[in-house]
């Protein structure tokens, strides 16, 4: 383990390294809080990637440019007089004290679900009744991540299902209006069948399933599945497409066993 005396030189050497850029080089002199944003949710996805296959020198380099990014947006307040990166620090060291009272005051808190309702507590008071419960989750979150959120904000508050066994009739009542709205407009088809998913997104996270990595999951399994139907196609010399549909079924089966094997 480094000392905290290595990483702060470590900080302190990026720190002097962007200031220099930010001088010298004629990309980074330009860049802007607007430019960097695309970039910056970019780098979250790539750091994502590395996560998911868990690979750590990767995850190691997606981090540093996701540091460099935080450096950065800090780097272009300070040149606007706005804050720097050390107010960034001593903001988020505030934040993480007053949200631990378990651990730097006297609130009881025995269970990550504990610490999580007590989180969500303390949110709602920092807010201080001018915002909306929901107004916390960002407007650009992918669709099924905000759904996800949007349920655990309403649950923290008690607006939830008593008994999680109950939600299957709801996601049975949403597919039997999905079928019924099928033979109406495709616009009802759209409401409902968003209904249908929204249903399914709180049943995973009532069984402590969160429905983005379940999804990412299953989309790396059909990933790997069709590569192999692809992967035999190429090695007889065929496209993928001159393959019967019966002959890909039975391709996908060898390779859901192929898995099965390795596992």
């Amino acid at each position: 383990m480094r000392t905290y005396d290595e990483k702060e030189k470590a900080f302190g050497k990026l720190l002097e390294v962007l200031d220099e850029l930010r001088v010298k080089c004629p990309w980074d002199r330009k860049q802007t809080n607007q430019s960097l944003r695309p970039n910056s949710i970019e780098e979250m996805y790539e750091l994502s990637d590395a996560i998911e296959n868990n690979d750590f020198e990767d995850e190691k380099k997606e981090l540093g440019d996701v540091l460099l990014h935080v450096c950065f947006y800090a780097k272009i307040a300070e040149e606007q007089g706005q804050f720097d990166i050390r107010d960034v620090c001593d903001a988020l060291v505030k934040k993480l004290i007053y949200r631990h009272p378990h651990i730097y005051g006297n609130v009881q808190a025995d269970t990550p679900e504990a610490v999580k309702e007590n989180w969500e507590k303390l949110k709602e008071h920092e807010k201080g009744g001018n915002k909306t419960v929901l107004s916390g989750v960002p407007k650009a979150l992918p669709s099924l991540i905000k759904a996800f959120r949007i349920q655990e904000k309403a649950s923290n508050v008690g607006f939830d299902w008593k008994d999680k066994k109950d939600v299957w009739d709801k996601v049975k009542e949403e597919i039997s209006e999905y079928e019924h709205a099928c033979k109406e407009s495709k616009e009802r088809m759209e409401e409902e069948f968003g209904d249908l998913l929204f249903s399914l997104v709180n049943a995973a996270r009532l069984y402590g399933i969160n429905p983005d990595n379940a999804l990412e999951r299953t989309n790396r399994k059909f990933i790997k599945r069709f590569d192999y139907i692809e992967s035999y196609a190429r090695k007889n010399g065929h496209l993928v497409s001159d393959l019967s549909l019966e002959e890909m079924d039975a391709l996908w089966e060898e390779a859901k066993k192929k898995e099965a094997n390795e596992n």
